[in-house]
């Protein structure tokens, strides 16, 4: 006669079989089929809670030392609602503040964000191992700069030239401007080198304000000049390669999601106004996720010797004129083009092409510039008056900095 014996009945057998019978625990298992561990298991379990420890029980832990607390995970929910923008990272940076404790960690914020409706589950790609942020590794060393467009809440549109440094992503110039013309372009770029001082480059697009080099007609526009009498190496970015410029454009996106949409702004000096004062917070104020939640303004710190030399950078743009004039000595350094020529104050000089893409001195005293490499003298030439394009070569052979010949050239 078969007799049926429930799950809970067959356990305590097998607890009896060991308890008092006195049969090894591996006869027992190999008898009932099962493993020497779960035999183990139940014995444990009968000695710890009787026959009501054979019962079922769910897998799931009575406890959980690493769980999100309520008061927190409330907490989070009202800071995401006041700040629909703010990712997990954002919040856990904001909830460590408010916090002595650790606060919860990046996944568990996700989590609790999925489970409250506040976020739609995403599936992200896992980053690349030997995925590297491009950046400089000190201020001062490249500004990015960019013009970009926006309206107004009564529909006027407005340009504005914008400059993040690269190392610290500090917000170097926001000029809102009428129009994007050269001379307002420059302006705007005048006053942030008297601000913050000279960059050793400066990165832009191939907008017209900004180079020639793929203009119709040979032409050195008034951004260039300004950048070669200071020193500045202007780097330009590939055609159709605005990522080049990736720092500037994210300042961009920044920008319209923080302040210009859904502004109320409909003036020029409103919005100068509000841009001010929402770089100010920007830079001095606002975590940087890219920065490990510091501010620009944080990073953008100066070594003791770009110190001590930001009175010497104020004197040189003080003493700078617009135009060189012929009386005024001077000491600089160039970079050879790849054609052989070396620009100074808007003339072009030729050393030779043998020395293409490297670093020479230029020294210029009275009707006199000389060109150094080293401590070897390479060329000699009449110094160029402004108006002057080409000096020291074949007038039928003149060589212009651009990518393409002119129309010109061409017939």
């Amino acid at each position: 006669m078969l007799v049926e014996l429930s799950v809970v009945e067959q356990r305590y057998r097998i607890v009896l079989a060991v308890v008092v019978d006195r049969l090894p625990v591996t006869a027992v298992a190999a008898q009932y089929g099962i493993s020497r561990q779960t035999v183990h298991s139940w014995l444990a379990r009968y000695h710890t809670g009787g026959l009501g420890g054979l019962v079922d029980r769910r897998s799931k832990p009575t406890s959980c030392p690493h769980q999100m607390a309520a008061a927190v995970e409330v907490r989070l929910v009202d800071l995401r609602r006041e700040h629909p923008r703010w990712g997990p990272t954002r919040l856990r940076f904001e909830l460590s503040k408010a916090s002595p404790e650790a606060p919860p960690g990046r996944s568990s914020i996700y989590r609790a964000l999925v489970r409250n409706g506040l976020i739609e589950p995403v599936v992200r790609r896992r980053r690349r191992v030997e995925y590297r942020r491009w950046e400089r590794t000190r201020p001062m060393e490249l500004w990015q700069m960019d013009v970009v467009g926006f309206r107004l809440a009564n529909g006027l549109l407005l340009s504005m030239l914008s400059g993040i440094d690269d190392h610290s992503r500090f917000c170097v110039c926001a000029a809102v401007m009428a129009r994007a013309d050269s001379r307002s372009v420059c302006a705007g770029f005048n006053a942030a080198l008297q601000r913050h001082g000279i960059p050793d480059q400066i990165l832009t697009d191939n907008g017209k304000v900004f180079t020639g080099r793929y203009a119709a007609f040979p032409t050195t526009p008034l951004f260039d000049r300004i950048c070669r009498e200071r020193g500045i190496r202007h780097l330009l970015a590939a055609p159709h390669s605005p990522t080049t410029c990736g720092k500037v454009e994210r300042f961009h996106r920044t920008l319209r999601s923080e302040l210009l949409h859904g502004n109320g702004l409909t003036t020029l000096e409103a919005a100068q106004q509000a841009i001010d004062a929402y770089v100010h917070h920007y830079n001095t104020e606002r975590p940087h996720q890219a920065l490990g939640m510091l501010t620009p303004a944080e990073r953008f710190r100066y070594d003791e010797a770009s110190r001590a030399a930001e009175p010497a950078a104020e004197a040189e743009l003080a003493s700078v004129p617009d135009e060189p004039t012929i009386d005024d000595p001077f000491r600089i350094t160039r970079k050879v083009h790849p054609h052989g020529t070396v620009g100074v104050a808007s003339v072009q000089y030729n050393v030779g092409r043998r020395f293409a893409g490297r670093e020479v001195t230029v020294v210029a005293e009275g009707d006199v510039i000389r060109f150094y490499l080293g401590d070897a003298l390479l060329r000699t030439h009449p110094r160029g008056a402004p108006g002057q394009r080409y000096v020291g070569g074949d007038a039928k052979k003149e060589v212009i900095w651009r990518s393409r010949p002119s129309r010109a050239a061409v017939s």
